[in-house]
């Protein structure tokens, strides 16, 4: 597949070290990724990126990833865009969490690097429309 056809992920993770190692893993797959810093960013660059899925981190400054998946989730367009929890928050309640918060998925950190791309797969082909 050539890489104009390719899955757009956004990456939204605060943690320099976390967003790179994630870029590269995805990046290496084939796919076109962007990594942002925070919710903020996130919804900014939502007005001119289109993507397939979102990585969310929750633990973030300012508005947690909690608010802006609320938030995204207000968007008609992003309505039924695949959103992925992406995070260390891993104790009892933490998913149900993410999940009533509007995400599709969870994924705790840290990321196995050889099954992590396969997940990825997985949920994007799940969201295909």
């Amino acid at each position: 597949m050539d890489k104009e056809n390719q899955p757009v992920i956004l990456v939204v993770e605060e943690n320099d070290d976390n967003r790179q190692l994630v870029l590269k893993i995805l990046g290496c797959r084939g796919y076109t990724v962007v990594g942002v810093v925070d919710g903020q960013e996130a919804l900014t660059k939502l007005t001119n990126v289109n993507p397939d899925l979102i990585l969310m981190d929750i633990n973030l400054p300012g508005m947690d990833g909690y608010e802006v998946t609320r938030r995204i989730r207000q968007q008609e367009k992003f309505a039924n865009l695949p959103i992925v929890a992406l995070t260390a928050h891993a104790m009892v309640g933490d998913e149900e969490k993410s999940l009533a918060a509007g995400c599709n998925a969870y994924i705790t950190k840290p990321i196995n690097a050889r099954t992590f791309p396969d997940s990825i797969a997985a949920i994007l082909k799940e969201y295909q429309p």
